[in-house]
């Protein structure tokens, strides 16, 4: 199933974190020493998305499987990583 298109939803550090909250059993949207609570969760969040910046091989071959079989592109694993690396680091800047 190809992902669908981006669209206009919130940054990917604060649904990660929103996640990461509800994941440990707390409403998001309580405050909390004068925040939402999910925003004690940016931290964390922060680091899974460092975890992931660099993709492995599988990852690689998964796009190049949309974008080569799927949409008629040629692109090289390095170009793949290259894009994937960026995505991220646009993510960790909150985008």
């Amino acid at each position: 199933m190809a992902p669908s298109h981006p669209r206009a939803v919130k940054p990917a550090l604060e649904r990660m974190a929103r996640a990461l909250c509800t994941a440990d059993g707390l409403p998001e949207n309580t405050h909390f020493e004068g925040k939402p609570m999910w925003e004690n969760f940016i931290p964390r969040a922060r680091a899974a998305l460092e975890a992931i910046r660099t993709p492995t091989m599988a990852m690689a071959k998964a796009g190049d499987k949309l974008l080569s079989d799927d949409r008629g592109h040629s692109l090289s694993a390095l170009d793949l990583a290259d894009a994937w690396e960026l995505m991220v680091d646009a993510a960790l800047q909150g985008n």
